[in-house]
């Protein structure tokens, strides 16, 4: 090699649509003066990846600082623009000719192709954590041929990407005491038990499921503030107590179960089961529970004066519903809580006051638009 200066890997050989590649294990602390970006001043067009969501680096550093015993990383690609040489160890063995060392110039530069996020996380974890730094992760390098193959390798490596439904993300998900508690509820709680679906984020009509396990999971994050979430025993006493009470007050739920309705039939015709009510209900109940337990117990018996028809659009529209079909977004939440909050007699606070005052507002003028088209 010409230069006098080089890196040395030591790495397995590969062979990738006819075309060579490389894998080693790199020290965390390399990290920082290895691999570059692109520059993100550029157009798109000149750039070989996304840029920097900068808002995502300190999540995944906290995270790396707090499980120093359990994070877990994939490899990173990076494409290596310079001059490349592979030595096998021993090129006599079957399989020892696989193994060596990559020595790459000093002068060459390593550009990320995917894990950005990572890498740009371990550096920050790095200043917080710096016993962290021997630490390795995997890095898989391919030869740069130019700024087209580079760009070509971001879109293949990204094309099949499909993120895990939060479902499923909860249920494996053993860190969280919210998604401990939502699996929890899902194993123990006469009303969700058996009618959980753990896999899946959103339900078919033929499923036999009622609820998604992501909107117990969000339900509950809603009902019980963080602090509440650490004392496991006391809080799963609490979510199964509130949703025992919500239960016995909507039939529906309870006809599933004895087989008399079936899921599909419940989700198409009613609106209570659906991930934004869940929310709706857990906000409100936190509300409720401020309550002496007498009280409490007395009001939640309102529920059962409530029409859940999909049909009952006076209520439901705008709300829990936007042209007929189920909402999802916080604002519909909040006005779906606001709603059952009014059937319970509870107090809305000031940023549901605000979404209701314009919500109202937004009603009328529309109310006026059409009188005057008519």
């Amino acid at each position: 090699m010409a230069d006098a200066f080089t890196y040395v890997f030591p790495a397995i050989r590969g062979v990738q649509a006819g075309r060579e590649y490389y894998v080693s294990m790199c020290p965390l602390q390399l990290l920082r003066r290895f691999f570059i970006f692109d520059d993100e001043e550029l157009v798109p067009e000149l750039r070989a990846q996304r840029t920097l969501n900068k808002v995502r680096v300190p999540e995944i550093a906290r995270y790396i600082v707090e499980n120093p015993d359990s994070y877990t990383f994939s490899a990173i690609t990076v494409s290596v623009d310079g001059e490349v040489k592979f030595d096998p160890v021993d090129s006599d063995g079957p399989t020892n000719f696989r193994m060596g060392s990559l020595t790459v110039s000093m002068h060459a530069k390593f550009i990320v192709n995917d894990g950005q996020h990572r890498r740009a996380a371990i550096v920050q974890a790095l200043d917080a954590a710096p016993e962290l730094g021997e630490e390795t992760i995997a890095v898989v390098f391919f030869i740069d041929r130019g700024l087209e193959r580079c760009q070509q390798m971001f879109a293949d490596l990204n094309r099949h990407a499909v993120k895990p439904s939060a479902s499923l993300g909860i249920l494996y998900d053993h860190r969280s005491a919210a998604a401990n508690l939502a699996r929890h509820l899902s194993l123990t709680s006469s009303v969700f038990k058996g009618l959980i679906e753990t896999e899946r984020s959103s339900l078919s009509a033929r499923s036999r499921s009622l609820f998604t396990l992501s909107a117990v999971h969000f339900a509950t994050t809603e009902f019980l503030s963080e602090k509440e979430l650490e004392d496991f025993q006391a809080a799963s006493q609490m979510c199964l107590e509130f949703w025992e009470l919500v239960g016995e007050q909507i039939p529906e739920w309870t006809y599933v179960r004895e087989s008399k309705m079936t899921s599909g039939d419940v989700r198409r015709d009613f609106i209570h089961s659906h991930a934004i009510v869940l929310q709706a209900l857990g906000r409100a109940g936190r509300t409720l529970y401020q309550l002496p337990a007498p009280e409490r117990a007395k009001r939640i018996k309102r529920l059962r004066t409530v029409d859940w028809s999909r049909q009952n659009a006076t209520t439901w529209e705008g709300r829990a519903m936007v042209g007929g079909a189920m909402a999802k977004s916080g604002q519909n939440i909040t006005l779906t809580c606001n709603e059952i909050k009014r059937v319970l007699g509870l107090k809305l606070t000031p940023e549901e006051s605000s979404a209701e005052a314009a919500w109202a507002a937004s009603r009328t003028t529309k109310h006026r638009a059409g009188r005057k088209i008519t």
